[in-house]
């Protein structure tokens, strides 16, 4: 059985997660935006976050109830690569979550990665096989392209912008705003870009409860509130409950690819019925 630690661990967050995270339900409340009024954010785009989960809390609900597995699996792939699993809530506003997303221009998967740009970060795109729809490889895909886009440009915002763009339109508004601070060079972006990055904002604070920009550091980046145990730890707890014995002087990327490979059957399973959602 379970450790008595781990379980000990698990009713003390499940309980801190009933009294603590506000319940959501659908609908907005006062309450559910208290927090807002703190955040470090200017006066216009708090009012998009309230306008934007008011005009879509539906719809967010929807996704927040199947987003469990995903987002599972999605932080497990980015504390391998160091990056704040905040940035899963990319995900939500590019496809919300769906395999079969595709867009008018032709990007495919939960990421919506362009073709040449799948095929640059190894993933196959053909006639006969499409790794965009693959959760497990377009996140992995994802991963090196958000990490490389943050050592090229050293802001989140600013790789968002990126990420939604291209990099030639963020060089351009660097160089006619003379400033690197997203703020300050936001207006010379796309109106597309300027609101995906509202979105972004707006959908974390619909997940976390909250926004804050340290919720994007790789040093003190936090676990999704509603899956409070990453792939990892949840692979750790049913591998003890089967009295699988732990290997010994494993390296972190070693456990790492381990773990990926005794769970290979669940996120055959995972994937399968993330391919089939609509």
């Amino acid at each position: 059985m379970p450790h008595s630690t781990s379980i000990k661990n698990i009713i003390i967050t499940c309980t801190l997660l009933f009294f603590v995270i506000p319940a959501v339900d659908g609908g907005t409340t006062e309450n559910y935006f208290a927090g807002l009024d703190k955040a470090p954010l200017n006066k216009h785009v708090k009012q998009f976050v309230k306008t934007y989960i008011q005009a879509n809390r539906n719809n967010l609900y929807s996704i927040k109830k199947r987003s469990s597995s995903p987002f599972i699996m999605i932080d497990s792939v980015f504390n391998h690569f160091g990056l704040p699993v905040q940035l899963k809530y990319l995900a939500v506003v590019e496809s919300e979550l769906k395999t079969k997303a595709v867009s008018k221009v032709g990007a495919v998967g939960p990421w919506q990665l362009m073709p040449k740009t799948a095929r640059i970060l190894g993933l196959k795109v053909n006639k006969h096989h499409d790794e965009r729809k693959d959760y497990y490889k377009s996140t992995i895909a994802a991963a090196r392209y958000l990490k490389d886009l943050h050592e090229e440009f050293g802001d989140w915002f600013l790789v968002f912008a990126a990420y939604n763009g291209g990099e030639g339109p963020v060089y351009s508004a660097i160089k006619k705003s003379g400033s690197k601070n997203y703020w300050t060079l936001q207006n010379y972006l796309p109106e597309e870009t300027r609101e995906y990055v509202k979105k972004y904002i707006a959908t974390c604070y619909y997940f976390e409860g909250i926004y804050n920009p340290v919720l994007l550091s790789k040093t003190k980046g936090i676990p999704y509130a509603n899956s409070y145990k990453t792939f990892t730890d949840l692979q750790t707890i049913k591998i003890t409950a089967k009295e699988i014995p732990q290997v010994k002087d494993e390296t972190s990327e070693e456990k790492f690819n381990r773990i990926l490979k005794e769970s290979e059957e669940s996120l055959h399973r995972s994937n399968h019925a993330l391919h089939n959602s609509k």
